[in-house]
């Protein structure tokens, strides 16, 4: 497996890929000289010519250089329209396709997923029609060239007409299913499994009759899942009067944990868990992906952790995963998840909590070397966590340590709260003076603050806490 980036989009290659492509090379050899260009045949070389064996070895890796190029323009084309609707996509590539993944916080609305996936086709049209654009301009001049362009032109023109073929999980048959789904409810859903599933037979009836062996095979492993999506439907449809509330139940916690409300969240969502037999795999784990979410945001790394390793069917996260395995304090899983999240979104939020992340490893130079980074957001990540698990002791130096990087006053008050709670009444006490020494002003804010009931009576809190008001009325 080997990862580059194309622009902001990050491309993941996996060994299986270059395997069955490889193979398909390898087996393409054998009968170049029937469907190859005519001007082909007379350069192909019999069995047992001493040059036989590197023939063969340049026309599979010839072949492995088309199929890449060709399934990565063709996810390129749904990762840049990915990327103009807002969503931050990546492209895997395993065995002779791929899959672009748009990362999205919610549901793609129906016109973007069928725009989205028809510009993988599109793009495999366009860089057909320039293959044979230069195939018409420089075409003849070059042995290696020609072969290129011939079979890139055809490659693509295949690929593009194959992927949009009204059968999942090519593109074409997500379309219909969208389309038809969309508009027709689930009987236009049955309809667009019933047209793949005839189609499917279609194809492998075709395959079988010309004697190829990968048309048959996948045509009929797409047929068989049509005929379960038409069966599950079926099941669906006597089953969706009970999974009605459940899904608006789910609807209405996203909205609530959107707009931060943890409590009602976890209050519409958890009862989902417990609906019996009306609770199917799809809605469980979205269930537990919300509440894993609801877990995080408050602070609750094991119980996020627990919710998140029930969630199947869909992704979850790296950056909440980062974050479930900080909060428990395992920052050896955190921080590669933290990388790749940051790789992957190009977040600043997310580099901070990286950077964090980084700090609370002992990482420090590595943390301050992050490019564009901004200290003071770096250090209150690295301090925030720290708190939120109770280690106030550490929230507290790491603050202190921070103040040697960025005099900020925020940085200077949280440390002297860490020291609080810590009831490390002195040491809390000499962070606050030097928090007013850099510009904390908020009397009434530390005067109601929890974190610092511990001082409350204490001589020093008492006396800073008077100055406070003195210089804020002043």
């Amino acid at each position: 497996m080997f990862r580059f980036r194309l622009g902001s989009i990050p491309v993941e290659v996996h060994s299986f890929h270059l395997l069955a492509s490889a193979v398909f090379g390898w087996s393409f050899a054998s009968y170049a000289s029937q469907v190859g260009p005519p001007w082909l045949a007379e350069y192909v070389l019999e069995e047992g010519h001493p040059r036989y064996g590197a023939a063969i070895a340049a026309y599979v890796l010839a072949w492995m250089f088309i199929v890449f190029v060709s399934v990565v323009v063709h996810e390129l084309g749904h990762a840049i329209f990915f990327r103009a609707f807002g969503y931050q996509p990546n492209i895997v590539l395993v065995w002779l396709g791929g899959e672009t993944y748009p990362n999205a916080p919610s549901p793609i609305p129906w016109h973007k997923s069928v725009l989205s996936t028809l510009a993988g086709p599109l793009f495999g049209l366009l860089l057909g029609a320039v293959c044979w654009v230069g195939a018409t301009v420089v075409g003849g001049h070059s042995l290696a060239l020609d072969f290129f362009l011939f079979w890139f032109l055809r490659a693509n023109l295949f690929w593009a007409a194959l992927n949009l073929l009204p059968v999942p999980p090519l593109d074409g048959g997500h379309v219909t299913t969208t389309l038809a789904s969309r508009f027709f409810g689930r009987a236009g859903f049955i309809a667009a499994q019933g047209l793949a599933l005839l189609i499917s037979l279609a194809m492998v009836a075709w395959g079988l009759r010309t004697g190829s062996l990968l048309l048959p095979v996948f045509f009929a492993m797409w047929g068989f899942q049509c005929v379960r999506a038409i069966r599950d439907a079926f099941q669906a449809g006597r089953m969706g009067e009970a999974q009605q509330p459940l899904a608006e139940a789910l609807r209405q916690a996203q909205g609530a944990l959107s707009k931060g409300a943890l409590d009602e969240a976890r209050a519409l969502a958890t009862p989902v868990l417990e609906a019996g037999e009306a609770l199917t795999p799809q809605l469980s784990s979205h269930a537990h992906h919300l509440l894993g979410w609801v877990a995080v945001k408050g602070g609750q790394g094991r119980l996020a952790l627990d919710h998140f390793a029930q969630v199947q069917g869909q992704p979850v996260e790296s950056h909440a995963l980062a974050a479930a395995f900080s909060l428990v304090g395992d920052e050896t899983r955190a921080l590669p998840l933290w990388e790749m999240a940051w790789r992957d979104t190009g977040d600043r939020t997310v580099m901070h909590e990286y950077g964090g992340s980084l700090l609370r490893a002992g990482k420090r130079d590595a943390a301050l070397k992050l490019p564009g980074v901004d200290l003071a957001a770096t250090f209150s990540c690295a301090e925030r966590v720290l708190f939120i698990r109770g280690a106030y002791s550490e929230a507290a130096a790491m603050g202190e340590a921070a103040l040697d990087y960025v005099p900020n006053p925020q940085i200077a008050y949280d440390a002297a709260c860490a020291f609080a709670k810590a009831h490390n009444a002195s040491d809390a006490v000499r962070l606050l003076h030097r928090a007013k020494a850099l510009g904390y002003r908020d009397a009434a804010y530390a005067a109601s603050d929890e974190d610092l009931a511990p001082l409350h009576g204490h001589p020093g809190f008492e006396a800073w806490l008077t100055e406070l008001r003195q210089s804020a009325a002043s």
